[in-house]
Parts: structure tokens; C-alpha cells; sequence
């Protein structure tokens, strides 16, 4: 049975993912900064992009959640299955 441990990524898989996260924010930032408008929507624009950001922390720490829960049934549900196998002995006559 192969055990499935946690996955490494790579030192540089993960400063380009928080070089990604921190540019694309203050990039986007920059833009609400400067747009040509009142500061009324200025602040309606940073309220959406905080709130979009947070949303998608949560639907990644959930979806994060529920695969690792449906492998550790999977797993729970092989070894099950494994032990009904190695307690079965096809030649006894039972």
C-alpha cells in the first residue's frame, strides 16, 4: 500500500506564488488609487477587492478541507477493504 504524504512545493513554486499574490494586489491597488473618481468609490472598489480576496483565501482553505477529507476516507475505506481481503482464505471450508 503506497502511503500518501503531505506534498512539498518547491521554494521557488512558493515565492512565485506569494510574488503573484503580492503584485497582483498592489497592482490593482495602484489602479483604484489612481482612477479618475470620487473617493466615495475609491472606497467601494478597495471594499470589493478586500472582500474578493478574503473570499478567496476561504474558498481555497475550504476546498483544501474537503479533499484531504475525502482522502482520508478513501484511505480509512482501503484499509477496510484490505482487511475483509487478508482475513479471507478462499481454500477453507467453513
Amino acid at each position: 500500500m503506497q502511503t500518501l504524504g503531505p506534498q512539498k512545493d518547491s521554494t521557488a513554486w512558493i515565492i512565485q506564488t506569494w510574488a503573484a499574490f503580492a503584485m497582483s494586489i498592489s497592482m490593482t491597488t495602484f489602479g483604484i488609487v489612481n482612477l479618475p473618481v470620487d473617493n466615495w468609490v475609491k472606497g467601494f472598489m478597495g471594499m470589493g477587492l478586500a472582500f474578493s480576496v478574503g473570499s478567496t483565501f476561504t474558498l481555497a482553505k475550504t476546498s483544501r478541507d474537503l479533499h484531504e477529507a475525502r482522502r482520508l476516507t478513501s484511505r480509512i475505506d482501503e484499509a477496510k477493504v484490505e482487511k475483509l481481503l487478508s482475513q479471507h482464505d478462499p481454500l477453507s471450508l467453513k
